[in-house]
């Protein structure tokens, strides 16, 4: 498979399941200056704007149990813990639970949105 590896040696070495190390690391580096800001910022905020919509979209169309806030998390954790494993199948990405929890908080972010009646009135 491509790179030589088995696919659980890939795994081992293309994962990261310990929570918030990706994101510490980021947050270090912007504070001491090593790395240009741009990077850590376009990947903390990337991952969490990327998936506002997916919280708002979700409970429009999906509706009846996708409205209420314990269905809507399981679907979105669902989702993307599929997409990370995806990435990991192909080894066209890695699995970082960092980006599962950036991406879980954009979606309940749009989940949040979703929920103003004002919003809800717009998208119907």
């Amino acid at each position: 498979m491509g790179n030589g590896l088995s696919f659980f040696e890939y795994v081992k070495s293309s994962s990261n399941f310990v929570p918030f190390d990706t994101i510490r690391t980021y947050l270090q580096v912007m504070l001491n200056g090593s790395m240009n800001r741009d990077i850590p910022i376009k990947n903390l905020a990337g991952n969490i704007i990327l998936f506002i919509p997916i919280g708002i979209y979700l409970p429009f169309f999906m509706g009846g149990r996708a409205r209420k806030l314990g269905a809507a998390l399981l679907f979105m954790m669902l989702i993307l813990l599929l997409i990370e494993s995806i990435q990991l199948v192909t080894r066209r990405g890695v699995f970082d639970i960092d980006d599962f929890i950036l991406n879980m908080s954009g979606a309940l972010i749009g989940f949040a949105i979703w929920r103003i009646k004002i919003v809800q009135k717009w998208l119907t």
